[in-house]
């Protein structure tokens, strides 16, 4: 099986998701500035799981520019990670609904957790696959970047049942670790 067909399916999912979260953004009434006030909360949600999602994609890109295979195991993989992606509309939504209230932001954030769970489990098994003399197995050797992140949405969720505002900031932080692209495969590919 080539990678090609997985690639297409996952950036169309992730475009669906960004859709489906914009989509939630409702046009208030009135046409001041004032009336864009009471969406604060939820187009700051939107604003962090639309990085969150450009995270995903930009890594999964750059995973699958370094893996030449893909086997049923890393197509379900795949599978997992898209399906823990697709629940994050459900739980910016509530979260920005809410104003960042103490339920809606520890599931945001174990969600958050999962898919990172999920993309890690699919760079295992793109590691098992490619073999450990791969352009991904000497990219990935240190997983200090996982483990940090793991740590932090732990930490935030556990956090946000008393202060939510501050575990949202842990969930951007963590986010901010990502949004720069993964350069240990962009090296790696380079030599």
């Amino acid at each position: 099986m080539t990678k090609g067909r997985l690639e297409a399916f996952s950036d169309g999912v992730l475009a669906i998701i960004i859709t489906i979260m914009v989509l939630e953004l409702r046009i208030p009434e009135g046409d001041t500035f004032q009336a864009l006030r009471p969406m604060a909360f939820k187009f700051l949600s939107y604003i962090f799981s639309f990085l969150y999602v450009g995270i995903y994609w930009n890594n999964h890109h750059h995973l699958f520019q370094a893996v030449e295979h893909v086997n049923g195991k890393v197509l379900w993989a795949n599978l997992h990670l898209l399906f823990w992606l697709s629940i994050l509309p459900f739980a910016t939504s509530w979260m920005g609904e809410n104003d960042f209230a103490e339920n809606p932001v520890a599931l945001y954030g174990f969600i958050l957790l999962m898919c990172a769970l999920a993309f890690n489990i699919l760079q295992k098994l793109c590691l098992d696959l490619e073999g450990k003399d791969s352009v991904i197995a000497k990219a990935l050797k240190s997983t200090l970047k996982e483990k940090i992140s793991a740590a932090i949405y732990i930490s935030g969720i556990v956090l946000s049942f008393y202060f939510p505002v501050a575990a949202v900031i842990m969930y951007y932080l963590a986010a901010l670790l990502w949004t720069i692209p993964d350069l240990r495969i962009e090296k790696n590919l380079e030599q």
